[in-house]
């Protein structure tokens, strides 16, 4: 079968970061973090050379995943060509669709892109053959948020008052990361009133 090119998206303003899949051996993976101070780098063709670099080597190495993380640092479609900053983006996103083309035929190589804003991706990033599959991860449901809170607060002494599928209700479009911050702070609140226990005032405050 031909490489496979995905794509996996959570909302927008999310903080989750999606993760390349657990079963796969760490050893195998070639992360890519395209923040404009790592991937696309402080000199004219860092960016498109550690693209290359990355796809080289999981061509030598393979089989290999290739998971390039907030992919729209690269890969926008919105480009001022009077920017130097924006023309080194745009030359690395090049490159990045030069490599996606040349390895469609390698099996062993795999590309795995995550993002929070799918909707400002550019359209060649998304043409068949490239990252053509797309997987996307939306907020958590009602229950989904309850069960969070609660793998978040088992450490904790919870008052049995404490209602999590009540709370769920007061945290519509919350993301996973959101809500273990309700439970962290909560959690140090409760501290610095010398409380004992997780109570739902503190939960909700």
């Amino acid at each position: 079968g031909a490489a496979d090119s995905r794509l996996r998206s959570s909302p927008p303003l999310a903080r989750d970061r999606v993760r390349a899949p657990p079963l796969v051996p760490r050893s195998s993976i070639c992360p890519l973090t395209p923040h404009r101070h790592r991937l696309v780098g402080m000199f004219i063709g860092d960016g498109a050379k550690l693209v290359r670099d990355a796809f080289e080597m999981a061509k030598e190495k393979g089989p290999y995943i290739i998971f390039i993380d907030d992919i729209d640092a690269i890969g926008t479609k919105r480009f001022d060509t009077e920017v130097s900053g924006d023309r080194e983006v745009q030359r690395t996103m090049l490159d990045l669709l030069n490599q996606l083309d040349g390895f469609s035929s390698d099996e062993r190589i795999k590309v795995i892109a995550a993002t929070n804003r799918a909707d400002i991706l550019h359209p060649a990033l998304l043409r068949s053959g490239r990252l053509d599959r797309k997987i996307k991860f939306p907020h958590p449901t009602e229950e989904a948020r309850a069960r969070i809170l609660q793998i978040h607060s088992r450490k904790m002494n919870v008052h049995p008052d404490v209602n999590f599928e009540e709370l769920d209700r007061s945290t519509d479009d919350f993301n996973g990361a959101q809500l273990k911050a309700i439970s962290v702070e909560a959690g140090m609140l409760a501290l610095r009133r010398d409380g004992t226990e997780l109570v739902p005032s503190i939960l909700l405050s």
